[in-house]
């Protein structure tokens, strides 16, 4: 990505301010590549007379984030009431800047020359932001500006961040070969397939989902061009991965294993298979017995709901219900479909989840833990444990541990048996 200032500052109403009066500084810019990703913008401006650094601020800290934004022309402007400085001949610097794995990197730079006249009043300049489109891009149908109940945001602002920085560290290993069980639309595989640039990343799902991916980006002003060519998907089983031993430094699964019908162990074998030793592994795994745990929040925002009616019950407010379908970027699954998908969850729970991973050589690395505020009770309720109740969400970092191979021992594909010699 380079994002080009095409045209200089301006600073207004001219270059010679007046302490006590509005001022503004602004600048246009380009973003000539497919996305630009965490755009941020700095302001510094200098006194010549000493070099010092009389204001600084980005935009960041002015509560604008744009985690990213597409191709086209944009102008980032700064203004204040109240210019506060003190008296003399400064240089205006703003900065344009991206994001790669938790290092920030300055992609651009202007720099204007003004003067401020007048006795400062000591109490600063209070200034403010502003981010504008001046082309067709609508800044307001972005997601980082829909917020949370967005779709494309869950995915893509915030899954993608959350694995690469919050639970994974920046990781070095996330350079190197990644591995997404269970990718679903492949939305969150891009968004890390951008921001930590690996040597590839392969997104698996039988049900191929990520085939909506271009559908998808064209929603959210984003050219299919976005795609990088390390990001590969394709059809295959969780228990059947398609690659050799010691494949991946990374392997992660967000919301996969509980809908594995049959059972999640062979495909946390299949997981342990293709990553290397020291290599990592990131799980979210979807908890039965919390109050979302049923994934049927499209037929009933009651809490706990698939814990307190018996099956029947619950076949009926599915198959019989009109749901409130939640966005999920144009994906509208029928009733019998989610009925099928509800069946087939897998109960998992965190106390079990923790000794399976343990048993397999995993380390524990980082553990995060989403809690509901309140349990509210019912006669129901009373004899599921409170923290299977309780814990909403499961997030897990861990590093493998394979013990040493002994000598002359040779790996046999996972379901055969060889015969005595």
């Amino acid at each position: 990505m380079t994002a080009l200032i095409h045209r200089s500052f301006a600073a207004l109403p001219s270059e010679r301010l007046a302490n006590g009066q509005p001022a503004a500084l602004e600048a246009g810019f380009a973003v000539d590549a497919p996305i630009v990703l965490d755009f941020d913008a700095s302001l510094e401006l200098i006194r010549r007379d000493d070099g010092l650094r009389h204001y600084a601020r980005n935009l960041r800290q002015d509560g604008l984030a744009p985690s990213w934004l597409p191709r086209g022309s944009y102008r980032v402007g700064w203004h204040c009431a109240r210019l506060d400085l003190p008296p003399g001949r400064y240089i205006a610097r703003i900065g344009l800047w991206d994001r790669r794995l938790g290092e920030s990197r300055l992609r651009a730079v202007a720099e204007h020359p003004f003067s401020v006249e007048g006795e400062a009043a000591g109490k600063g300049s209070d200034g403010a932001w502003t981010l504008a489109s001046e082309g067709p891009v609508e800044l307001d149908r972005l997601s980082w500006r829909k917020g949370p109940t967005d779709w494309f945001y869950k995915h893509f602002d915030h899954a993608a961040p959350t694995v690469i920085s919050y639970m994974l560290g920046d990781a070095p290993e996330l350079r190197g070969r990644i591995l997404d069980v269970g990718c679903g639309d492949g939305i969150t595989d891009l968004g890390i397939a951008l921001r930590t640039e690996p040597e590839c990343l392969y997104g698996v799902d039988p049900f191929r989902g990520y085939e909506r991916l271009p559908e998808i980006l064209a929603a959210n002003q984003l050219d299919p061009s976005v795609i990088p060519d390390c990001l590969r998907f394709l059809p295959a089983d969780a228990n059947h991965l398609p690659f050799d031993d010691d494949s991946f430094d990374v392997v992660l699964s967000w919301g996969s294993v509980e809908h594995i019908a049959g059972g999640y162990h062979q495909a946390l074998l299949e997981m342990r298979r293709v990553l290397r030793d020291g290599g990592l592994l990131f799980i979210h795994p979807g908890l039965y017995y919390s109050s979302i745990g049923h994934h049927l929040g499209e037929f009933s925002p009651e809490p706990h709901v698939h814990l307190k009616h018996d099956p029947e019950t619950l076949r009926r407010m599915v198959l019989e219900g009109t749901p409130n379908y939640i966005d999920r970027a144009g994906e509208f699954a029928s009733p019998a479909q989610y009925w099928q998908w509800y069946t087939e969850l897998n109960p998992i729970t965190v106390d079990r989840f923790e000794q399976e991973l343990r048993m397999l050589g995993f380390e524990f690395r980082r553990a995060a833990l989403r809690t509901d505020e309140r349990i509210d009770y019912s006669p129901e309720l009373q004899r599921y444990p409170l923290l299977h109740l309780g814990i909403a969400e499961l997030y897990l970092a861990c590093v493998l541990r394979k013990p040493a191979r002994p000598a002359g021992f040779r790996a046999l594909p996972l379901g055969t048996v060889e015969a005595p010699s």
